[in-house]
C-alpha cells in the first residue's frame, strides 16, 4: 500500500538550527502520547466516527481498536470492515479530514482531557538536559500529535521534527528506526538500540521498541496493568510518572 507523504512544513516546529551542544547528545528519548503523557478526553473515537459519516455517507458500525495502533492502521481497518477499499486517495482524504477536525476540537481536548500526573515534570527535566533528544513515537499522525500536545502546553518540550507518527507506517516497530534516522540526520549522532529509549503504556509499544531497536520503559497508566507490561517484555515498568527522579533514573540509568 502506498503510504501518505509527510506533513507540510507548516506543521513543523519553528526550532532554531542545532546548537553546538548537540555534538554531545547521547540518548534519543521517544514518548508515546495517549495514556502515557495525556488523556485526550475520549474525543478520538467520536472524531473518527464523524469523519467516516461525512465522507462515506453512513455512520460506521464500528471504529477499529485504537490503543497502541497507528492512525494508518486504524483508518485502513475501519474502512475494510465496512467493505470499502482504502485507496491512497481515500486514505489521504480521510486523514486530512481527521487532522482538520482534531484541530477544531483542540479546546474540547483541553477541557475534557488532562496531562497525566508527573508527565510535565518528567518532560521538562529531560528537555533541560543537553545529552537528550526528546521526541514522540506515537500512533497519532503528526498533525494530531501536535494538536494534542499543544492543547496541554507540552509542544515546546519536544523536537517533534525527529519523531515518527501514525501515517509513517501501519506497524510501530519500523517507526523506531525512522525516528533514529531523522534524529541522526539532524543532530549528527548515531542513534541505535544502545542509546534509544521508548516510553509507552501498551504491549504494542514494548514490541515496537524491541523489534525496532530501543530499550523500553513501560508505564501502567493506560489499560494494561504493570504485570501484563512485564509479561510483554518491557525492560522496566513504572506504575506512573509521578516520581521524577525515579523516572529519569529509569530512562537514563547511567
Amino acid at each position: 500500500m502506498t503510504s501518505i507523504s509527510r506533513p507540510e512544513e507548516r506543521w513543523r516546529n519553528p526550532l532554531p538550527a542545532p546548537s553546538p551542544y548537540h555534538a554531545s547528545v547521547r540518548t534519543l528519548v521517544l514518548w508515546d502520547v495517549d495514556h502515557t503523557l495525556i488523556e485526550a478526553g475520549g474525543v478520538s473515537a467520536g472524531i473518527y466516527a464523524s469523519v467516516f459519516e461525512r465522507l462515506i455517507g453512513d455512520p460506521p458500525e464500528k471504529v477499529a481498536a485504537m490503543a497502541g495502533r497507528t492512525d494508518l492502521a486504524i483508518t485502513t481497518e475501519t474502512l475494510r470492515h465496512h467493505g470499502i477499499d482504502p485507496t491512497p486517495a481515500l486514505l489521504a482524504s480521510f486523514t486530512t479530514a481527521l487532522a482538520e477536525t482534531f484541530a477544531t476540537c483542540s479546546h474540547e481536548i483541553a477541557a475534557r482531557g488532562r496531562v497525566l500526573p508527573g508527565a510535565h515534570a518528567a518532560l521538562k527535566a529531560l528537555a533541560a538536559r543537553p545529552d537528550v533528544v526528546q521526541s514522540a513515537l506515537t500512533g497519532n499522525m503528526e498533525q494530531i500529535a501536535r494538536v494534542k500536545l499543544t492543547a496541554f502546553g507540552l509542544t515546546d518540550l519536544f523536537d517533534l521534527d525527529v519523531g515518527a507518527y501514525g501515517m509513517d507506517g501501519v506497524e510501530r516497530p519500523p517507526l523506531v528506526r525512522l525516528a533514529q534516522q531523522r534524529a541522526s540526520g539532524k543532530y549528527g549522532n548515531a542513534f541505535t538500540a544502545s542509546n534509544t529509549v521508548l516510553i509507552g503504556d501498551t504491549p504494542h509499544d514494548v514490541r515496537a521498541g524491541h523489534e525496532g531497536g530501543a530499550r523500553v520503559v513501560a508505564v501502567a497508566t493506560g489499560a494494561t496493568s504493570a504485570a501484563a507490561l512485564r509479561l510483554s517484555g518491557a525492560d522496566l515498568v513504572l506504575n506512573d510518572l509521578t516520581d521524577t527522579p525515579n523516572v529519569l533514573q529509569a530512562i537514563l540509568p547511567t
